[in-house]
């Protein structure tokens, strides 16, 4: 495997823009990133383009709206790791040598695409039956209250950090100072979780520009080294099912950080896939960033805000800055960037060196869903 990049990064702002199409947000976000790391759209030699609900073609119609055609595009749809997805296929793909300056772009517009709460397929028995996402988290974290008393005040701070780093992240249009009794008076989703223990339906775009040492030498800039991109699926799940542990989050980070030659207890800083509060918790443990039942302890004691032991969606994660479903891996990624290269404002993580995404989604009946992605940056 050859060394490999992230040379420019690009993002639109997240929200509900139901005036703005797809493709503009996608070549926003391409223009940005190509900006940033100083390339001109000529110099991309292959394009991955993460989506869920973007009908066909989705990347070749945002590289035709912003005028420039005839290269590889892949779309990419692996649910909420859609992008995620994307970012590990322009990553291998300048790693094993095959190029040397790939695009990696995540876009999804779903604003009136639902109303209230993702709906099930009709193939979804347990879904149509109303184990939906909310359910399924609510379960969890009823659960995970039980094991490790965990409260409704410990879910509702993660939110409270969450909705507070993004007002400080001009990417996005939810940030909010809120308290943690507006956590809990806000209206009940699914017992005990409350609207604001739930990410916001939004829209938006991301992009990544992946490059080879030789273009790194050739144009400088301020790049961040990809050390490793794990990707996994869940296997079938018999018997007992333990809902207060991520196994499959588990295995993305084994194999991620083996990759990297690191343990959890090298990661500085990480953007985890908090579609909900206690998702994040999950997740975080998961990830082998604290033990099991640690996160009681890293809430309480501040140790996930900005200025904590081991910050946590510095960028306000799903809950704070919105996850349009495709776009949410590669953003972030342009966190991640940021972050590394000392370009994040008010919320910049204190000597931030390596940096861990993580980002999970959809569900697959019997198994332990549908895919699982991590991968680690470092800075130069």
């Amino acid at each position: 495997m050859k060394r490999a990049y992230v040379l420019g990064v690009g993002m639109t702002t997240f929200g509900k823009r139901p005036d703005t199409s797809m493709e503009k947000m996608g070549v926003e976000a391409v223009g940005e990133a190509l900006a940033d790391g100083g390339l001109d759209i000529k110099q991309i030699e292959a394009v991955w383009c993460g989506h869920c609900w973007q009908g066909s073609g989705a990347g070749q119609r945002i590289l035709a709206a912003y005028g420039f055609s005839g290269i590889p595009v892949t779309n990419v749809e692996n649910i909420c790791a859609s992008g995620s997805t994307a970012f590990r296929e322009a990553y291998y793909a300048v790693a094993t040598g095959r190029y040397d300056s790939c695009l990696a772009l995540g876009v999804e517009k779903m604003t009136g695409k639902f109303k209230g709460a993702i709906t099930p397929d009709a193939e979804d028995l347990e879904g149509e039956l109303g184990l939906t996402f909310p359910a399924i988290y609510a379960l969890r974290a009823q659960r995970y209250m039980h094991e490790y008393g965990l409260t409704s005040e410990d879910l509702a701070r993660i939110s409270v950090i969450n909705h507070l780093n993004a007002l400080d992240n001009e990417k996005t249009l939810f940030g909010e100072n809120i308290t943690i009794d507006d956590v809990l008076n806000s209206p009940i989703i699914c017992s005990p979780l409350h609207r604001y223990d739930c990410n916001p339906v939004s829209d938006g775009a991301a992009a990544a520009i992946v490059v080879s040492e030789k273009i790194v030498r050739q144009l400088g800039g301020r790049p961040v080294e990809v050390v490793a991109s794990a990707l996994t699926s869940g296997k079938f799940e018999p018997g007992y099912i333990d809902m207060t542990f991520e196994e499959m989050t588990h295995r993305a980070a084994l194999e991620a950080y083996h990759q990297a030659g690191i343990g959890p207890e090298d990661v500085d800083f990480a953007e985890v896939h908090d579609c909900f509060t206690i998702a994040e918790v999950l997740r975080v443990e998961g990830l082998g960033l604290c033990e099991r039942g640690g996160m009681v302890r890293m809430i309480r004691d501040g140790d996930i805000e900005i200025g904590g032991k081991k910050p946590i969606n510095a960028s306000g994660g799903l809950l704070g800055k919105g996850h349009p479903l495709g776009a949410t891996g590669v953003a972030q990624i342009y966190e991640l960037a940021r972050q590394l290269r000392n370009e994040a404002g008010k919320r910049q993580i204190d000597g931030a060196r390596i940096g861990l995404a993580h980002c999970r989604g959809g569900l697959v009946t019997g198994t332990e869903g549908a895919a699982c992605a991590v991968a680690i940056l470092r800075s130069l």
